[in-house]
């Protein structure tokens, strides 16, 4: 399984859970598909799809899971019709309107008569946690979809503290002296892409595709006060991806090489394919990620937990709630 989206979490504790305990905690929370009047479902799957059984799937101290997302699919303007001839139904046979409150109720009947004929969609996340590197690794684009999965881990373990993995420099402030003196960081080139904003003005975005980055135009817009928010990378020639001003890595990119690595090993079934994908992938994620780290002058450990944060917010000793919990709410 090679992720195409890396967000990462930075445990604040020891995570002390081996494979076997960590699937026994998951096995209550095991997925289970959608009643006729569910809108949707999430649970724990094996990491090994048909091929495995095991909650779990453990590989040089890195332990993977998936988690598996049903929801009904009903399109809105199909329940808007519906209820709109209900509506008008009502309205000549009573001969008055239909108000409001009167047809939020009809849109739950409607989606009552609805749901069991729904058809159901299905999706797979997957993450791994790292405790030797005190991280958890999700395989999403989004920050709800990854908030999503900590939640319901946390929820299945009793605890997780992470907070979203930082770095001691801001990286659009880092990128932009990179981009500014045409140098990428050691370890890395430059790729074909970035997003510029003035940090004045968030609407006022220009995205570069396909561009020589070190391009006279592209120095104007940065001596004009823009500054870099989205940067194409190439780590050791390897891994192409896309970082943003977040940390998070979008369209990752493995060169055939890195693919060829795992092909390559002694393999026997898809159990043992998968074994290899997984065992290089996070060989290789974990180097990129620390010389990332390092170009931003390493990692930043001055954020509280997750759990810490709240509870001083809960008890009045926090005027704000700040982003790191927004960003994994449990």
């Amino acid at each position: 399984m090679w992720f195409k989206n890396l967000r990462i979490y930075r445990l604040t504790k020891e995570f002390t859970f081996d494979a076997e305990t960590l699937s026994q905690l998951l096995e209550p929370h095991a997925f289970v598909p959608c009643g006729s009047q569910d809108s949707a479902r999430y649970g724990w799957v094996p990491p090994l799809g048909r091929y495995g059984n095991q909650l779990v799937h453990a590989t040089n101290g890195y332990l993977m899971v998936c988690a598996k997302k049903q929801e009904k699919v009903i399109p809105a303007a199909v329940v808007n019709e519906r209820v709109e001839a209900l509506a008008q139904a009502i309205s000549d046979r009573e001969s008055r309107q239909v108000g409001r409150k009167e047809r939020q109720n009809l849109k739950e009947e409607v989606l009552l008569e609805m749901r069991p004929q729904a058809f159901a969609r299905s999706r797979l996340h997957y993450a791994y946690l790292a405790p030797q590197s005190n991280w958890v690794v999700i395989n999403a684009s989004s920050a709800s979809a990854a908030e999503e999965l900590l939640e319901n881990l946390r929820e299945a373990i009793g605890s997780l503290a992470v907070v979203p993995l930082a770095a001691k420099n801001l990286p659009q402030q880092a990128m932009t002296q990179w981009l500014t003196a045409s140098q990428a960081p050691a370890q890395f080139d430059f790729d074909h892409e970035c997003e510029l904003r003035d940090p004045k003005d968030s609407g006022s975005v220009i995205r570069c595709r396909n561009q020589d980055l070190c391009a006279q135009e592209i120095q104007n817009h940065l001596l004009a006060g823009l500054q870099v928010y989205r940067l194409g990378l190439v780590w050791r020639g390897g891994i192409a991806f896309l970082v943003d001003d977040q940390l998070s890595l979008k369209r990752i990119k493995f060169s055939s090489e890195l693919l060829e690595k795992a092909d390559n090993t002694d393999a026997d079934g898809a159990a043992q394919r998968f074994d290899a994908d997984f065992a290089v992938m996070t060989l290789e994620v974990t180097a990129l990620i620390r010389d990332l780290l390092k170009a931003l002058g390493g990692a930043s450990t001055e954020s509280a937990s997750v759990e810490e944060i709240v509870t001083k917010f809960s008890n009045g000793q926090a005027d704000t709630m700040p982003r790191a919990v927004k960003e994994v709410s449990f």
